[in-house]
């Protein structure tokens, strides 16, 4: 999004920082608060978006609003049309704001399975398995169920990502798990613990009622100040409404960010390191308009090539998502019609008084992960269970009445897509292609969620409340009808939200970060967020972004001291 003006330049009046890290989303926020820990460190965070402060924001169901439409706090990207589902584009929505995607997500916490982290290690990501990253999940956590120990060994209790139960899980929530127990798949009180098969209730990134983003769990009630660009002399100072520009190299070091705020372009400096946090879309984009990344894709658009990386923006993935949806007439269930306003205006008032009720509902509220076929070593696919009707993302259409859904992902996608510039001013959108679809094998994994959904649907517990299938196109009650399922799904299936692996961490040629997430081929920048995953988790990402971030801040932790150690010689 481009803020009016081209901006004064200010640099002479450049402020310096130990660390400038750029991006406060689940990331970022999580990064800049490790690193100020250290007395005598200083670290600034820049964020294009505004204050986490808002009702939509600390609501949980705010949801509905935030992360359908774009605005202050969601950039809501589109993709380039997909070849593959009919010429649509894809909503991407991306959060802007102190917390990022925190703050507009669907605070479902979950970490991914084991093999996935052990996976990565085995590619070449030393220090990466899941006994490796365990304790950085760990570490950020409080678990309401945990709170104030740090005996468990799934869960932590003294961290300051707090992790509840849902308060008030909405009565089909639980009736979705007993006919997913009915339909065969076992009951799982926490994905995140000992094993992550069956079907069970999320937990969710809350606390009291609300929602508990990055900001809040990092950044709020700590030694940090929001402050104009004049120096700052906390630990941590937080600058909201920044846009990052451009990093500022001296030959193949990173030595600070050129920025704009208030209409004033300036040079925020770093001491020890640039830290992007951007996201999967904007750390690749920052990187490339900065001269880092494909070097003929640069020079098409007149940017001078600092390191030629053609890993840059290269394997995207995101879990590609089908939703089935049954309209059913029950105010227990959330829609638009007159009962289900007048519920709502009560919820609202429960939720002001005790924060209790349907306005502390993620949407997403159950769901699980489950095989497609017996013989698999991992669940290969996910659900959400919604106590709500879902129309296709980023439309602006919404079914009426009420009723309740399920998604379902296949969990490690073979389609890869990339991330390229539209032009060189971060304020203009990246060109975003995740290319859905283009491997065969993610259709045929859809198309056995779209029968394992039916399959709950069809049981006792949901059945026998009655109601009626929507949108299912030409198949009918006819699962045999392949190439009508298959039909459906490229017209209506879209992102679930996961984008990752654009800075893919690595030893091979393609990589962009090492293990130790150093860009490669430059020196003072790292990346830290999801866009280094070289693989995509089995699961939601913000859980794995945080962890990313601690595990980060050990690492640069670490190589200051090592630093300190070797000038001392």
């Amino acid at each position: 999004m481009k803020q009016s003006g081209n901006g004064k330049d200010s640099a002479s009046n450049a402020i310096e920082f130990d660390y400038v890290v750029v991006g406060a989303g689940s990331a970022g926020c999580a990064i800049a608060s490790r690193l100020a820990e250290d007395p005598g460190v200083t670290v600034v965070l820049l964020e294009a978006g505004p204050t986490d402060h808002h009702y939509t924001v600390s609501a949980p169901i705010g949801i509905a609003v935030t992360a359908v439409r774009a605005g202050p706090r969601n950039y809501g990207y589109y993709s380039v049309p997909q070849a593959a589902m009919n010429g649509r584009r894809s909503w991407q929505p991306r959060g802007r704001g102190l917390g990022g995607s925190s703050s507009i997500n669907g605070m479902v916490y979950i970490r991914g399975h084991r093999k996935d982290y052990d996976d990565w290690a085995a590619a070449g990501c030393d220090g990466w398995s899941y006994r490796d990253v365990l304790p950085y999940f760990r570490r950020s956590e409080c678990h309401e169920l945990h709170a104030g120990t740090d005996d468990n060994p799934w869960h932590g209790g003294e961290g300051p990502l707090h992790v509840s139960e849902l308060r008030s899980p909405n009565p089909f929530s639980r009736r979705f798990i007993q006919a997913a127990q009915q339909a065969g798949f076992p009951f799982n009180h926490d994905f995140n613990g000992e094993k992550q098969d069956g079907v069970g209730l999320y937990q969710v990134t809350q606390h009291n009622g609300e929602r508990w983003n990055t900001a809040r769990a990092f950044l709020h009630g700590g030694d940090v100040r929001d402050t104009r660009l004049n120096g700052g002399r906390s630990h941590l100072t937080v600058l909201t409404d920044t846009q990052a520009l451009k990093i500022v190299f001296e030959g193949k070091r990173a030595r600070g960010v050129s920025v704009v705020r208030d209409g004033v372009m300036q040079t925020v400096r770093a001491r020890r390191e640039v830290v992007l946090c951007a996201g999967a879309f904007n750390s690749p984009q920052l990187l490339m308009a900065s001269g880092v990344g494909p070097a003929a894709h640069l020079r098409e658009l007149g940017i001078e090539v600092v390191r030629d990386l053609p890993g840059v923006g290269q394997n995207l993935q995101d879990h590609l998502d089908i939703v089935v949806n049954k309209q059913l007439h029950s105010t227990d269930l959330f829609g638009r019609s007159l009962p289900g306003a007048l519920r709502l205006i009560r919820e609202i008032h429960r939720y002001r008084r005790h924060r209790t009720g349907m306005i502390t509902s993620n949407l997403a509220e159950a769901g699980g992960f489950v095989k497609s076929r017996a013989e698999l070593d991992v669940p290969d696919l996910q659900l959400h269970f919604v106590p709500a009707l879902l129309g296709d993302r980023g439309s602006k259409k919404r079914p009426r009445g009420h009723g309740y859904s399920c998604h379902v992902c296949v969990l490690r996608p073979h389609s890869r897509g990339e991330v390229r510039l539209r032009s060189p001013d971060l304020r203009d959108a990246p060109l975003i292609d995740p290319r859905f679809l283009s491997d065969e094998r993610d259709l045929d994994g859809l198309v056995d969620g779209v029968r394992i959904v039916r399959r709950i649907f069809a049981q006792r517990s949901l059945d026998g409340m009655g109601g009626r299938e929507l949108s299912t196109g030409d198949f009918g009650d006819d699962d045999t009808n392949e190439d009508a399922i298959r039909s459906f799904i490229r017209s209506h299936a879209d992102t679930v939200f996961h984008p990752v692996g654009t800075c893919s961490m690595g030893t091979g040629s393609t990589a962009v970060v090492d293990p130790a997430l150093r860009v490669r081929g430059v020196e003072g920048l790292r990346v830290v967020d999801a866009s280094v995953m070289p693989t995509l988790i089995g699961g939601n990402t913000n859980a794995p972004s945080i962890m990313i971030a601690e595990k980060a801040a050990d690492m640069m932790r670490h190589a200051r001291t090592d630093a300190r150690a070797a000038a001392t010689v």
